[in-house]
C-alpha cells in the first residue's frame, strides 16, 4: 500500500546515513509536495547536498521564487551575489532581495541592506541601509537587529546613540544571536551607553564563546589574563586562546603566542610561540606579524635574519600596524 509518510522517513535515513540518492529523492517529495507541504528551499537543500553543486538549487529556487516563494527569491539572490550554480550578477541579487523584503522576507532587507553598506553593485547609502536594517529588525531578523546596533554604535546613517546600541544588541542576545552578546560585552567593558561592569562583561563574553562566537573566547581569555571582572587565571586564559585559535579567530592565536613567548602562566616556548604568531599572521593579524619581525630582527628563538624581519614588519604595516612600518623604515635605513 503506498505510505508517503514512510517513504519520506525512509529517504531522510538513507540521506542522514550518506546514501545520496535518498537526498534526491526526499527532494523530489518537497518539490512535488509529495506526502509533505511543497517547500522548494528544502527541495533546493536537498538536490545540492546529493549532486555536491548548486545548479540544482538555482533552478529550484527560481522555480520557488517565480511561484511567489519569497525565501526562494532571497536564496537565489544569494547565489547571483556568491556565483553559485549561475554567474555573478550583482543587479539581479539586489533586485530578488529587494522582491523578497518587499514580500516580508527579512533576510532580503538584510542582505539589501549590506549592499548599500558596502557599495556592492549600488552608490554607498548608509541611511538606506539603516532604513532596511530596522525593517528587517522589527520583522524578528537578529541579523538586522545586529547590524543596526552597529549603526549606531558607531554613528553610521543615524546620530550615535550607544544607549541605543546597547538595547539592540541585548535584543539580539537575548535572541541568541552570539555576536550580540559580545558586541554587549564590548559596549560594558568600555562603559559606552552602559555602566562599565567587567563582571557583567565576562559574563557576556562566556555567553558568546559558550556559543560558538570565537572573539568572545578571545576575549574572555583575557580577561583572565588580567584578573578583569573574573579571577586571574593564565590555565583558562590558554584554554580559551586555544579555542578561539583554533576556530579561526587570529586575536587568539597572537594571544596565545605571546603566553609562550613570555612563560606566562606555561612553559615558555619560543618555538610553539613562532608557529602562533606565524599563523596569527598569516591570517591577517597585524600584531602577529610584528612580534614575528622582532623575533627574526632579534634572533630570538631563530636564526637572526634582518631580510625576514623586514618582510614581517612590511606585512604588518601592509595591515595597518604603524609600529610595522616605523620598524620597516628603520631597518632600510
Amino acid at each position: 500500500e503506498k505510505n508517503e509518510q514512510k517513504a519520506m522517513d525512509l529517504y531522510k535515513k538513507a540521506c542522514d546515513g550518506g546514501y545520496m540518492r535518498g537526498c534526491y529523492n526526499l527532494g523530489l517529495m518537497y518539490a512535488d509536495g509529495n506526502g509533505v507541504e511543497t517547500d522548494f528551499s528544502k527541495a533546493a537543500e536537498l538536490f545540492e547536498k546529493a549532486f555536491d553543486g548548486d545548479i540544482a538549487a538555482v533552478k529550484l529556487y527560481k522555480k520557488a521564487c517565480d511561484r511567489g516563494n519569497m525565501r526562494g527569491c532571497h536564496n537565489l539572490g544569494v547565489m547571483y551575489t556568491n556565483s553559485n550554480g549561475v554567474e555573478k550578477n550583482v543587479k539581479k541579487a539586489m533586485d530578488l532581495y529587494k522582491k523578497a523584503c518587499d514580500g516580508g522576507e527579512m533576510s532580503g532587507c538584510y542582505n539589501l541592506g549590506l549592499m548599500y553598506v558596502n557599495g556592492n553593485g549600488v552608490e554607498k547609502d548608509q541611511q538606506k541601509a539603516v532604513e532596511l536594517f530596522k525593517k528587517a529588525c522589527d520583522g524578528g531578523n537578529m541579523h538586522g537587529c545586529h547590524n543596526l546596533g552597529f549603526m549606531y554604535d558607531n554613528g553610521n546613517g543615524v546620530e550615535k546613540d550607544q544607549q541605543k546600541a546597547v538595547e539592540l544588541y541585548k535584543k539580539v542576545c537575548d535572541g541568541g544571536e552570539m555576536s550580540g552578546c559580545y558586541n554587549l560585552g564590548l559596549m560594558y567593558v568600555n562603559g559606552n551607553g552602559v555602566e562599565k561592569d567587567f563582571i557583567k562583561a565576562a559574563q557576556l563574553f562566556k555567553k558568546a564563546c559558550d556559543g560558538g562566537n570565537m572573539h568572545g573566547c578571545g576575549f574572555l581569555g583575557f580577561m583572565y589574563t588580567k584578573g578583569n571582572g573574573i579571577e586571574k587565571d593564565f590555565s583558562k586564559a590558554e584554554q580559551l586562546f586555544k579555542k578561539a585559535c583554533d576556530g579561526g579567530e587570529m586575536n587568539g592565536c597572537g594571544a596565545l603566542a605571546t603566553m609562550y613567548a613570555n612563560g606566562n602562566g606555561v612553559e615558555k616556548n619560543v618555538k610553539k610561540a613562532m608557529d602562533l604568531y606565524k599563523k596569527a599572521c598569516d591570517g591577517g593579524n597585524m600584531l602577529g606579524c610584528g612580534f614575528l619581525g622582532f623575533m627574526y630582527e632579534k634572533g630570538d628563538g631563530v636564526g637572526q635574519d634582518i631580510y625576514m624581519a623586514k618582510e614581517y614588519y612590511g606585512k604588518a604595516c601592509d595591515l595597518g600596524d604603524q609600529d610595522g612600518c616605523d620598524e620597516y623604515k628603520r631597518l632600510n635605513k
